[in-house]
């Protein structure tokens, strides 16, 4: 029925370990080519984090308002208040934004440093997945939830 399979002895290779006085070497930073991909990656979040933070900027302060919207009276007393709360939204938001430019910014002068994505805790390297997803970290996962 299922043809019968015959065996080979083959050699197996053996190799030695790496020997005491051979360490491995782990990786300490990250090469230019990889800082280099961090860096694009950080100036494109940086422009549209800046692009972000003057429209936020334009709503707390009406600069590309052509409306009477804050010199004639408003006679809804409701409207008043979502206007108000909407600015203080804006300009909250606003805060966060330049907050978060400030750390992009930071991050790119890290990598003219050549320290960035070290774990400024642990002193180990974050993985690129971190990095890729939250550019301006500076803290590996394990770091973070050791301090939660």
């Amino acid at each position: 029925m299922f043809p019968k399979k015959t065996r080979t002895m083959t050699k197996k290779k053996t190799t030695t370990a790496p020997k005491a006085t051979e360490e491995v070497k782990e990786k300490v930073r990250y090469s230019d080519e990889e800082l280099q991909e961090f860096k694009a990656l950080i100036n494109e979040k940086l422009a549209q984090a800046r692009s972000d933070y003057e429209e936020l900027k334009a709503i707390v302060t009406h600069s590309q308002s052509n409306d009477t919207e804050d010199t004639s009276p408003t006679f809804k007393v409701l409207e008043e208040g979502a206007s108000a709360l909407s600015k203080e939204e804006a300009g909250q938001l606003a805060l966060r934004q330049h907050k978060f430019i400030q750390s992009l910014e930071m991050a790119l002068v890290r990598i003219e440093n050549k320290t960035y994505g070290i774990c400024r805790e642990t002193g180990k390297l974050i993985p690129k997945e971190r990095l890729r997803l939250v550019p301006h970290a500076t803290l590996s996962v394990e770091a973070k939830n050791n301090r939660e």
